[in-house]
Order: C-alpha cells, then sequence, then structure tokens
C-alpha cells in the first residue's frame, strides 16, 4: 500500500519513521544516524565547562567588589516587558 507521506500530517510522519528505526537492521540504523547525527548533538552541561564557571565567578567578583552594579530579577522582567527605568 502507497501512502503519499506529502500530505500525512507529521505526528504520523514521525510515528512511522519511530516504527521504521525500530526494526530497521543496524545498518540502516547507521546510515540514518549518519544523516541526522549533526542534528541531535550531545547535551552540553554549562557547569562541566571551565571556562563558563571561570567567567560567571569573574562576573560575581565584580559585582560583589561594585566594580559591575547588578541589576534584580525583578528589574530584568520589568525591562523585558518594556516597563523598566533601567539604562540602556
Amino acid at each position: 500500500m502507497f501512502i503519499n507521506l506529502l500530505t500525512v500530517n507529521i505526528e504520523t510522519k514521525r510515528n512511522k519513521l519511530y516504527d521504521y528505526i525500530r526494526f530497521a537492521d543496524d545498518k540502516k540504523v547507521k546510515e540514518i544516524y549518519t544523516l541526522v547525527k549533526d542534528d541531535i548533538g550531545e547535551e552540553i552541561d554549562p557547569w562541566q565547562e571551565e571556562s563558563f564557571v571561570k567567567e560567571l565567578d569573574r562576573r560575581l567578583k565584580d559585582i560583589e567588589s561594585g566594580k559591575t552594579k547588578g541589576v534584580s530579577w525583578e528589574e530584568v522582567k520589568l525591562k523585558a516587558r518594556g516597563k523598566s527605568n533601567i539604562q540602556k
């Protein structure tokens, strides 16, 4: 039976792909993975990145020393809504 995948909704397509991959042989799975591996990516934990932690430490020290003025969470939310008096 032929199904035109261009007219099938996205959920149906997703289910068909899921079923195909679940039962595909190893060679097909490897080929499909090769096509999508860059899109899948790896989950990155920024707290494991030394440069990220160092930058946060530097910024915190600047705020604590008074070198940089911090902004409260309330001020950030107001600015995001366009209702703040924070200088740009």
